[in-house]
């Protein structure tokens, strides 16, 4: 199995990266910040004003190293990207699925099956851990018709119908699930997101973005080219495909715990001009430190049946969708949560 690096979130502003032999260094004007041993990092992310040098750039191009770029917001800008790698029959195969809706329809809704039936199990989590709640109750069932419908879905286009009428219900109920103190959450907005709520939901989804899309690249296939959402310039929509399946046991689970736990608080963010609702510097800093944590939490991955740190379940589900384009699997096994 593959070894989960070390991942550097760069958040203060105006911080320069650079290499100095074999470590990657953080410096903000003459004061050095940090000092991390390259081969241990797999993954840097900038937010907001963060250079980097066009050496260290041509490194982590070179050696594989996801470097990304982003607003303070957590919107994504742009990344730094090497040479392809794998085998381009396998990409090529990719191009031909996702061009046969047959073979795109088959893939899509399975993975909007998983997200229905993630989000489900996380307020049937819900019920269990703080009783039964009629909203709840009737959102879980509703959701129940959704998975049904999405297992039989003819067309992309009916799968992504199929998934928008989930969300809805989702996020219904989702402030039922809220217990911290002055949030408060009155349905997805995303850009930009204009509460607390959604800023987090949405800065937790940009990050398993990057990470799906890197995984993908890792096992070959194009992260561009997806089979759910449509193709668009400049947007990854395999990784986005991919992201489906993470949204409610992974982002939406870890936003709950920190507000819940009021880790986060109202006073974490401020109110641009334009009305996006961001994180503070020092907010920002906590969540990555929580989230690195999180990444690092082992658990037994429903197919493969192995002990995975959450942070490589990307990794694992490219894996798989790679196996399953290549013919050696008769199905793509999407990640669901028991």
């Amino acid at each position: 199995m593959k070894k989960l690096l070390n991942s550097l979130y760069i958040a203060r502003q105006e911080s320069y990266l650079h290499k100095d032999r074999e470590t990657i260094i953080n410096k903000q004007g003459d004061e050095k910040l940090g000092q991390f041993p390259a081969l241990t990092v797999g993954n840097i992310f900038c937010f907001g004003q963060v250079s980097v040098s066009p050496f260290l750039m041509g490194y982590c191009g070179e050696q594989g190293i996801g470097l990304s770029f982003y607003t303070e917001y957590g919107r994504f800008l742009a990344r730094v990207q090497g040479k392809q790698t794998g085998n381009v029959l396998l990409r090529r195969a990719q191009y031909r699925w996702a061009d046969d809706n047959e073979k795109s329809v088959g893939i899509a809704r399975l993975m909007v099956a998983a997200k229905i039936a993630n989000g489900r199990a996380v307020l049937l989590r819900e019920i269990r851990n703080h009783g039964e709640n009629s909203l709840i109750a009737s959102a879980v069932e509703r959701l129940a018709t959704s998975l049904r419908r999405a297992r039989h879905a003819k067309t992309v286009a009916e799968a992504m119908g199929i998934e928008g009428d989930a969300a809805s219900t989702y996020f219904g109920v989702f402030n039922e699930l809220l217990r911290g103190s002055g949030f408060i959450f009155g349905g997805r907005v995303r850009r930009p997101p204009t509460d607390p709520v959604n800023a987090l939901l949405s800065f937790a989804y940009t990050l398993i973005t990057h990470e799906c899309a890197s995984a993908l690249q890792g096992v070959g296939l194009d992260p561009y080219v997806g089979f759910l959402h449509q193709d668009r310039p400049g947007r990854s929509s395999l990784a986005l495909d991919l992201l489906e399946e993470f949204r409610a046991p992974w982002a939406d689970r870890f936003v709950l715990t920190l507000i819940n736990r009021q880790q986060v608080k109202p006073n974490d963010f401020v109110t641009e001009a334009s009305g996006a609702v961001r994180l503070t510097d020092d907010a920002r800093k906590s969540l990555l430190t929580a989230w690195q944590e999180r990444k690092q939490v082992e658990i037994m991955h429903p197919y493969l049946e192995e002990q995975v740190p959450i942070g490589l379940l990307p990794h694992c589900q490219a894996m798989l969708l790679a196996r399953h384009i290549r013919g050696d699997t008769e199905y793509y096994p999407p990640y669901l949560v028991k």
